[in-house]
């Protein structure tokens, strides 16, 4: 997370269950404190709104594709779907 002099301060309110699940991050060791908590669910909503962004530009990609430029891909999705069985995303 971001280190405690580069943080900007905010002051607001929350929902009584947003101030639930953010101290309950925060009794679980998941996050040092309210701020840190706050840091780790936007950062869970950012990576969220980024992939559905990459599945939306992916889907439009494909669309827009035809002819032999769409047998190229399919042929490409194929070989890159069997490397990536291989990899345990997880551990790495």
């Amino acid at each position: 997370m971001s280190a405690r002099g580069n943080r900007q301060k905010i002051s607001t309110t929350v929902a009584p269950e947003t101030g639930a699940y953010l101290r309950s991050l925060v009794r679980r060791g998941k996050a040092a404190n309210l701020a840190e908590a706050v840091d780790r669910a936007v950062a869970v909503a950012r990576r969220d709104e980024s992939r559905r962004n990459l599945a939306s530009a992916t889907a439009a990609y494909y669309a827009s594709l035809s002819g032999d430029s769409l047998e190229d891909e399919k042929k490409l999705e194929l070989a890159v779907g069997g490397a990536s069985s291989q990899v345990d995303f997880d551990g790495e």
